[in-house]
This record gives C-alpha cells, sequence and structure tokens, in this order.
C-alpha cells in the first residue's frame, strides 16, 4: 500500500514538474516613455517586476536611440538574476507625428527560440498609427506568435485598427497566437467580438490597468484597456495583472515607471 503511495506521488511530482516545464508566462507592458525617462534604478525595478516571466512584450518605446538603448540595458539587468535573456526592437512605426514608437519583445532563452527578428505588418501600415510587432517563437517542436501592439488614443477612433488588425489576423496568421497590448478599448466592447467569434478570448476580464494621477477613496486604477488575446489553439492557465503599486502612497513613485500595470497570461501550447 505504501508503494502505491509512494509511486502515485512520484508520478504526481513529475506530472506537475513537467507541466510548468512547458508554461510559458508572457507579460504584457505599456513602459511609458521606455528610453526617455527611465534611470538604472527604475529599470532595476521593472526588472524586479517581470523576472519571472518567460517572454515581455513592451509598448511605447521611444523612436530614437534612446528606446534601443533602454531595452538592451534591461535586458542586462534581467541576465544578471540569475537567467539567460535576449531581446529583439522593432524598426520605428510609420506613424503620424508625434505617434511613432518602437516595440520590444525580451525573452528567456533556454526553453524558447527564434528563426528570425520579427517584422512590422507593413500590411497595416495605412490602417494602424502604430503598426504591430510580429514575432514567431519556437518551444519543442511548436510554434507559436506574438503580436505586440498599441492602439491609437481612445479618442482616435481605436475600433477601426482593432478591426483591421482582427481581419489580418483571422485572415493570414495560422499558428497559435496571442495579441499583446494597449489596445485603448476594453475587451468587452463589441469591436473584440470578430476575434471572440473565432475562438479568442483574454488574460483577464474587467480589470482596470492604468492609474490614475492621484487616489480616490484609496482607488488608484482608472481603465481596462491593457490585455492579452489568445486563439484556441492555446490553453491558458492563469492570467492577471501585476500591481505594483499596491498602496496610494506608492502611487507617485509608481507612475515614474508606467501609468500602466504589466498584465500576464500563463499558458500552454
Amino acid at each position: 500500500m505504501l508503494k502505491r503511495i509512494a509511486l502515485s506521488l512520484l508520478l504526481f511530482l513529475h506530472f506537475l514538474a513537467f507541466a510548468q516545464q512547458t508554461e510559458i508566462k508572457l507579460v504584457s507592458w505599456n513602459i511609458k516613455d521606455f528610453g526617455k525617462t527611465k534611470n538604472s534604478e527604475e529599470l532595476n525595478t521593472i526588472a524586479e517586476i517581470v523576472r519571472d516571466a518567460d517572454i515581455l512584450a513592451i509598448q511605447e518605446v521611444v523612436a530614437g536611440f534612446g528606446g534601443a538603448q533602454a531595452v538592451a540595458k534591461l535586458t542586462d539587468i534581467l541576465n544578471r538574476k540569475g537567467a539567460k535573456w535576449d531581446y529583439v526592437i522593432s524598426d520605428p512605426t510609420n506613424s503620424p507625428k508625434y505617434a511613432t514608437e518602437r516595440y520590444a519583445i525580451v525573452w528567456k532563452t533556454h526553453r524558447i527560440k527564434i528563426k528570425n527578428r520579427g517584422w512590422l505588418i507593413s500590411e497595416l501600415d495605412s490602417l494602424i498609427d502604430r503598426e504591430p510587432f510580429l514575432l514567431h517563437f519556437y518551444m519543442d517542436d511548436k510554434q507559436f506568435t506574438v503580436v505586440d501592439y498599441h492602439s491609437r488614443p481612445y479618442n482616435k477612433n481605436p475600433e477601426s485598427e482593432i478591426k483591421a488588425l482582427s481581419k489580418f489576423i483571422i485572415d493570414s496568421l495560422k499558428t497559435p497566437l496571442l495579441i499583446a497590448g494597449d489596445f485603448n478599448v476594453e475587451e468587452k466592447m463589441p469591436v473584440f467580438n470578430t476575434l471572440k467569434k473565432t475562438g479568442f478570448r483574454t488574460a483577464i476580464s474587467n480589470q482596470k490597468t492604468t492609474l490614475k494621477w492621484s487616489c480616490e477613496r484609496d482607488d488608484y486604477l482608472n481603465y481596462a484597456i491593457d490585455n492579452i488575446f489568445y486563439s484556441k489553439d492555446i490553453h491558458k492557465v492563469e492570467g492577471g495583472v501585476i500591481d505594483f503599486v499596491r498602496f496610494c502612497e506608492e502611487l507617485e513613485k509608481a507612475r515614474k515607471l508606467s501609468d500602466h500595470l504589466p498584465v500576464f497570461l500563463r499558458f500552454r501550447l
């Protein structure tokens, strides 16, 4: 009897270890003016917040040299925290004046590989102000794709961009897919129905992700506009928001990192 219990426990622990090895944690974060305002201490804080992720998709990297430099510095800091990381950074988006940005994706290399450095989706540059960045990943014999996206502001019709992006994804991308970004539209709005009807789901629902300028009745959160959409061939384990603020007294300091909270999705292929 004891041998059976011991064997069952051993099999369970083996299954648990295998499941954890095949899980991937993706973090999506709009890091405000990344490359323009972050000092070494703030970059180290950002690294501590995301260090247990496998992939980090960043929006709002400044288009100039400072953006690429900040991504390289962040990757270097992460590399000194116990795991090997690599990164890619997009070309500047083909955007209206003052809207141009870059995207960056940073990942742990011990399990996850790439075969190219990704690209901006040029087919959408006439329809989307900051055309999304696409990168294929490979883990063991499986492929999946991350699309990094920052929509135009809420008062400039981001819905038209989301419609164009949804059509492109449904028509053109067939691998397991994750869309990570700041959509400037809440996921419950009808504009996302096209994606949802094809099986896409979200990492979070009805969770606010942006920060107010000041606390109101102990509440510092504003809008639910950041999310990760994932296709039906991806299996969600857990999704959530990483609240690095926690207390009203920390809000001013937190806003120096970003006015958005990171969103995460832990998943299996």
